[in-house]
């Protein structure tokens, strides 16, 4: 005898019928073998039971593929810490301004794989001899008002500021970032920049451009007067 569909259980009383009774499948252990639902890989139906299994291995490829994810991500954190450390060293190895400016300049080039950086500094030399330096030149009054305001490195496209003579002459930056130099306030802006447009843009991390601002603002405190 067919019941009338109305007097069938709906799909969610029987759902919520198997989740009170998680014993129901051990009582009638054949099912898990006569249900076939479809495959979620395409290409026919599988039973309950080998639904459950590719559903797990689905599941732990996505884990795997977290773990790998992860653990890619930390060895590149490493490397640039080492990166990080050795700029330290030979920063704090430099004898003089000049030959300190070189040193990061090159660094940021060779070991971080940045073509243009610059420096500006709106602080006086401790040494005379330094005046002339190009990271003593003037910048306009917007742009130290603009780095005065930044709480964290800038990262994204140019924004809207005069960087122009920062690069050298054949320069074509697309992405940027900007690092305020601080010993009790802002005394100056590093800015290093790629041609790549994705480089440097606003959802990137800014822990290790953080953390190179303030060894170079640091290592400037034995050259410049605070």
């Amino acid at each position: 005898m067919q019941l009338p569909e109305e007097a069938l259980p709906s799909a969610d009383e029987v759902a919520a019928y198997l989740r009170k009774n998680p014993q129901f499948f051990e009582h009638h252990a054949v099912l898990l073998t006569e249900l076939y639902l479809p495959s979620p890989h395409g290409g026919g139906t599988v039973s309950l039971a080998e639904r459950q299994q590719l559903s797990q291995r689905d599941r732990i490829r996505v884990l795997e593929a977290k773990i790998a994810e992860f653990l890619k991500y930390g060895r590149e954190n490493d490397q640039i810490g080492e990166k990080v450390h050795r700029l330290s060293l030979g920063l704090l190895a430099a004898p003089n301004l000049e030959v300190m400016l070189q040193l990061l300049m090159q660094d940021l080039r060779t070991s971080f794989s940045v073509p243009y950086s610059g420096l500006r500094l709106w602080v006086k030399p401790k040494d005379s001899n330094d005046t002339g330096n190009e990271v003593f030149k003037p910048i306009d009054d917007e742009l130290r008002s603009w780095a005065q305001g930044l709480a964290e490195p800038y990262c994204g496209h140019r924004p809207g500021l005069e960087l122009d003579n920062w690069f050298g002459e054949n320069a074509t930056p697309k992405s940027f970032a900007l690092i305020a130099l601080r010993s009790d306030k802002v005394c100056g802006l590093l800015a290093v920049a790629s041609e790549d447009e994705q480089r440097f843009h606003p959802e990137m991390g800014t822990q290790y451009l953080t953390r190179i601002g303030e060894l170079v603002s640091a290592a400037l405190l034995r050259y410049t007067e605070q």
